[in-house]
């Protein structure tokens, strides 16, 4: 046996390990059992309801639109009177013409899919203008139906079938061979039918999508829900065509105008294929820019919501993030953009203004990946709920803004993600998301809509307790099996089929369940049955379309040979054929990324190797169990007696035989169709994290602070005012009757010189007064708060502050100029965005990166406190910009145009401070009490006590002058010690108020990508003299980014004219000096130093909880 033949089994005889003979699994058994589902609901639609939409499977009847009910969007958003359930299962038709089994059970796919093209056509024309069928002209209907399902099921279907009739789709043995009629003109002539093919397919696909055009009449670009097929849409506010009355009042009643970042953003690849395959550009154009217009409304964490209102582009309140219905295929079409449009020639556009409408990156291949990646990364920080919290990952429901768990159920449409995780090559990931819809299947035979997560095993949603014979499950299982050929997979598809047949038939095609609980009494009418009268069309189109790849191993389209083929959300196989795509060497054809050319291609994980003995290697998982505990599934009886009628073979039966009903292993070993030969004889689970939580409970601190006397709110109740919600969290001015709740997760700490990684774990605030955070917001504690605490003697062990002994922030007031010749509001705005992109550029400079150091976490905390400062009225920037250049510039003139006044704006500097010997405190009257409370311009230092020294004072003595008259002295890094450097400077008497105590050493840039290390000062300080100073002189070392602000803030300067001579600069009155400052002399410039701190609760450190 070889790895490349994963259907080859090998069982264990008895207790001993030797092999027995191998097993073959029964491929063709499952492949024909699907056939013969497929065309069970095939044959009766075409039976007992073509030409109408779908068919009623429990009483033979056609399903159509509820015209009684316009209401009833659940029939009618689908129904769109045009043979619905034949367009969709055609390109299953194709696919099933490639079957081995083909004819040999007296069906011929081919031939049916070539006899359901002619009665379409009969029925609705050639698709030439004017051309009208039996049924209708075309799609010229009086059908009010939804954009999206109209698109993948009725544009998609159209032209998945037109590639699979003209050969760009492969047909095993089928010839598309084109030949000359009398006109000139060229067709395919089919011998089986005498019908000639020449496009009508595709024609018909362009008229449906022509009629969905009137949707995109929007402000925005996003198209409306809804369009009339004849009438476009004069239903809605903004249509040309709406009449109202001189009361405000329309003649019809308000139409809905929401719709959906699915429906929106997931017209790109139907719209494209169509566009290529026509030359009408125009379908690709609005296709991209909806899909744009959708991710350009994202949160600032990179999420997008469900609801969006297509006339305001806002989304609709709450907006929730998950990766389930109203999102799904926004995620999906992202991904599959990228493959579809992966060295296709860009679109032509008519002119400047066009091209200012469709940016460059709408035909970016790679912009379409990177939406997916960046979409990928926030789903897995904000969405994901992990093992540290959950027996076994889940996506759940959060915030859009926040990323804060709102609801903790997952939905059946969700099913489809493990699929898309594998396309992406994230296999382990796709595996674990896999497992827990595998449970839940096996626990319910079937799907439920919708299932919540509870500690005692989850319940499903009484709303919400049918299956509709969804694909997404059987989608991503085929997706998997492709990628790992794991047999435990094909396992999965058996359950799946097994429970569809003995579950959802009946004698007209295959039933929706209408509650997945319900006990399964197949008596028409019975008062207990568990179907409903309806198979929808996407059950033939997609859910059989899936389950027959997955059984038919060697299928064309399961082969790498059908380059930039993707399957659209319906099921439809689409690609741009290579002769649509452009020239092949054109560099806007290029799938090489533009940003980085030297970054090579991602590449998908390889599978493992098969097991000895088992050969799978999902069912050797060690968490395998982890999804059994968390949907309950061990709980279940083994071998449960399912109800189900055991009937002979029959056509007016499903045939069910005793294996469909009884397991040959248990539930904990799931699917309920794992056969013993896959368990591992010495399998054993992992662990299940337990979630470490705490809370923390403040107590009435009111009494304590304003005495008994005081008025004082209820007990327990939290003060008015005491919490408020800011842009990066909570902000916290009372701890009074407060409570946290905490929960405890993993860190990484990763050593300076890449040695190795170390884990921590650190609290994290969850939720405030039972209100849930997100993982990246903060709790910001005001100083004031914590009054009556007691922790100026360190607090207890449940709650306590604890200084940080390496790092501080040096803050400074410094001037922000706008450009020279700009001003007004333009002018300030067109400055603070230069600010942000300076601020973004130096965190990488000075941060650790993903490292969830002290250092890092403190660089988050100066950035939340920017934003916080700034909503408080503060114009207050917390990173250090950009380095200038490393030597004033001497030679700069007065500039001639008037220079506006400057503004000043607050910077906070991480610096570190030193250890060893010489280390000395820091001067008392630079520490800052409270900075929000403290007003720009009035920090404690002025400008006129600091000095900027362009120098590494290494060879020279600084003067007595300056060292007397500053306070602070900035000097630059290397050429010497750093107690060499403090050894330069004069000792000046602490008799009064003026002399140097603060000492800055500016970075060399040396540490860039490490981070800042602390300082030795591994000799007591000693004097130019060589006398040990009696006052140590306090000093920082802050990063190279730094300079440009800390040169904003110096009051004077000076540099070493090379001669061993220092030159001194005072900043000169309304010019340039030699500080290299734009704005000359500013009023309110100044300097202060704040104290860090962190808190710990029974001595582990809370990361997100701040003090300010």
């Amino acid at each position: 046996m070889t790895a490349d033949d994963p259907a080859r089994m090998l069982a264990p005889t008895g207790l001993d390990d030797t092999m027995a003979s191998p097993r073959i699994y029964p491929f063709h058994d499952h492949r024909q059992d699907t056939r013969d589902l497929f065309y069970h609901g095939f044959t009766n639609y075409m039976k007992h309801a073509f030409p109408e939409d779908e068919v009623k499977p429990l009483s033979c009847k056609p399903l159509t639109r509820n015209r009684d009910n316009p209401a009833d969007i659940g029939r009618n958003d689908v129904l769109g009177n045009y043979s619905l359930t034949l367009i969709d299962s055609l390109s299953t038709l194709a696919i099933l013409a490639s079957g081995k089994e083909d004819g040999k059970d007296g069906h011929n796919a081919l031939h049916d899919f070539q006899d359901g093209v002619k009665s379409l056509v009969h029925h609705y024309g050639d698709g030439h203008h004017g051309s009208c069928g039996k049924r209708a002209c075309a799609f010229d209907l009086d059908s009010k139906v939804q954009v999206f399902e109209t698109n993948i099921r009725g544009v998609g279907g159209l032209l998945s079938a037109h590639l699979f009739a003209v050969g760009d789709l492969p047909i095993r043995g089928y010839q598309s061979t084109w030949a000359e009629r009398k006109d000139g003109t060229e067709a395919i002539f089919w011998n089986h039918n005498r019908f000639v093919y020449d496009g009508q397919l595709l024609r018909l696909a362009y008229d449906l999508a022509t009629r969905l055009l009137p949707a995109f009449r929007t402000e925005t670009g996003l198209p409306y829900p809804r369009v009339n097929l004849r009438h476009g849409i004069p239903f809605y506010k903004n249509a040309e065509d709406g009449v109202c009355r001189l009361d405000g009042s329309s003649t019809n009643p308000r139409e809905i105008t929401e719709t959906c970042a699915a429906g929106a953003g997931s017209l790109v690849l139907e719209f494209t294929t169509l566009s290529r395959l026509t030359g009408d550009d125009m379908f690709e154009k609005l296709a991209k820019q909806a899909f744009w217009l959708v991710w350009d409304r994202r949160s600032s964490i990179n999420l997008v919501a469900g609801g969006i209102d297509a006339e305001s582009a806002q989304w609709i309140m709450p907006p929730l993030s998950g990766i389930g219905a109203g999102i799904d295929s926004f995620f999906e079409y992202a991904l599959k953009s990228y493959i579809l449009l992966s060295g296709a020639s860009p679109l032509q556009y008519d002119d400047d203004q066009e091209e200012e409408v469709f940016p460059a990156h709408f035909d970016d291949p790679n912009a379409y990946l990177d939406v997916w990646t960046t979409s990928h990364d926030a789903i897995n920080h904000h969405i994901l709920r992990s093992s540290w919290i959950a027996t076994h990952p889940y996506h759940g429901q959060s915030d859009f803004l926040t990323g804060a768990p709102r609801y903790n159920w997952i939905d059946n449409l969700s099913a489809y993600f493990p699929g898309l995780l594998t396309l992406s090559g994230h296999l382990d990931e796709a595996i674990e998301s896999h497992l827990l819809f595998t449970a839940l299947w096996t626990r319910y035979s079937a799907l439920p809509e919708r299932w919540h997560i509870t500690p005692n095993g989850g319940f499903v949603d009484n709303n919400f307790r049918h299956w509709a014979g969804r694909p997404e499950f059987i989608e991503s299982t085929w997706y998997l099996y492709r990628a790992t050929k794991d047999p435990w997979l094909l396992s999965v598809g058996e359950m799946v089929l097994r429970d569809v047949r003995r579950r959802c038939w009946a004698k007209c095609g295959w039933a929706s369940l209408r509650d997945v609980l319900a006990n399964d009494d197949f008596g028409e009418g019975g008062k207990n049955d568990a179907r409903s009268d309806r198979m929808e069309s996407f059950f033939l189109g997609e859910t059989a379309k899936y389950m027959y790849l997955l059984f038919d191993d060697d299928h064309p389209l399961n082969g790498n040979g059908v380059d930039g083929m993707v399957f659209s959300t319906e099921g439809h196989p689409l690609l741009i054929p290579r002769r649509y795509r452009g020239k092949p060497d054109s560099p806007s054809a290029s799938t090489q990324s533009s940003s980085d050319p030297a970054t090579p291609a991602p590449t998908c994980d390889v599978p493992p190797s098969p097991l000895p003995l088992t050969i799978s290697n999902i069912a050797a998982r060690p968490n395998l169990f982890h999804p059994s505990a968390l949907t309950n599934l061990h709980n279940v009886p083994i071998n449960p007696a399912r109800s189900s009628p055991l009937l002979p073979p029959s056509p007016n039966n499903p045939s069910i035989s005793a294996s469909d009903i009884r397991s040959p292993t248990n539930y904990t070993f799931y699917p309920w169709t794992l056969t013993s030969d896959l368990i591992p004889p010495m399998g054993f689970s992992r662990p299940i994290w337990k979630a470490v939580s705490s809370t923390l409970t403040f107590p009435d601190l009111a009494a304590a602070v304003q005495g008994e006397g005081a008025t004082q709110p209820p007990k327990g109740i939290v003060p008015l005012g005491a919490l408020q919600k800011v842009a990066e969290g909570i902000l916290v001015n009372s701890l009074s009757n407060v409570r946290f709740d905490m929960v405890q997760e993993p860190a990484f700490l990763s050593f300076p010189d890449g040695a190795g990684v170390m884990e921590v774990r650190d609290w994290r605030v969850s939720g405030i007064a039972n209100w849930a955070l997100g993982r990246d917001e903060r709790v910001l504690v005001r100083e004031g708060a914590m009054e009556g605490l007691g922790l100026a003697a360190g607090g207890g062990e449940h709650f306590r502050r604890v200084r940080d002994l390496e790092w501080v922030d040096l803050v400074l007031d410094v001037p922000v100029l706008p450009p020279t010749g700009e001003v007004g509001r333009g002018a300030k705005e067109k400055a603070d965005e230069e600010l942000d992109m300076e601020v973004e550029l130096s965190d990488d400079e000075n941060d650790n990166t993903a490292n969830a150091t002290l250092e890092t976490l403190w660089s988050e905390v100066e950035r939340l406190a920017s934003n916080l400062l700034s909503d408080l009225g503060l114009d207050i920037d917390i990173s250090p910009p950009t380095n200038p250049p490393s030597h004033p510039d001497t030679s700069s003139k007065v500039p001639s145009t008037p220079t506006p006044p400057a503004t000043l704006k607050r910077t906070l500097i991480p610096a570190i401070l030193p250890t060893g010997p010489g280390a000395a405190p820091l001067p008392p009257s630079l520490e800052l009490t409270d900075l929000l409370a403290t007003p720009l311009s009035a920090l404690p230092l002025s400008s006129e006590k600091i000095f900027f020294l362009d120098s590494t004072l290494c060879t020279h003595i600084l003067p007595g002058t300056i060292a007397r008259k500053y306070s602070v002295l900035v000097i630059r890094r290397g050429g010497c010690s750093f107690g060499e450097k403090l050894a330069n400077i004069p000792v000046i008497p602490s008799g009064g108020k003026d002399g140097l105590r603060l000492v800055v050493v500016l970075d060399d840039g040396s540490s860039e990508g490490l981070g800042l290390i602390r300082p030795l000062l591994d000799e007591i300080q000693r004097s130019p003299k060589g006398l040990v100073r009696r006052e140590g002189l306090g000093m920082v070392l802050v990063g190279a980014a730094a300079e440009e602000a800390l040169r904003a803030v110096a009051g004077g300067g000076g540099w070493d004219d090379g001669g061993g001579e220092m030159v001194e600069m005072e900043r000169k009155e309304g010019g340039r000096g030699k500080l290299g400052d734009k704005e000359g002399k500013v009023e309110g410039r100044s300097m202060g130093v704040k104290r860090r701190y962190w808190f710990e609760s029974q001595g582990v450190r809370i990361g997100n909880l701040v003090m300010l």
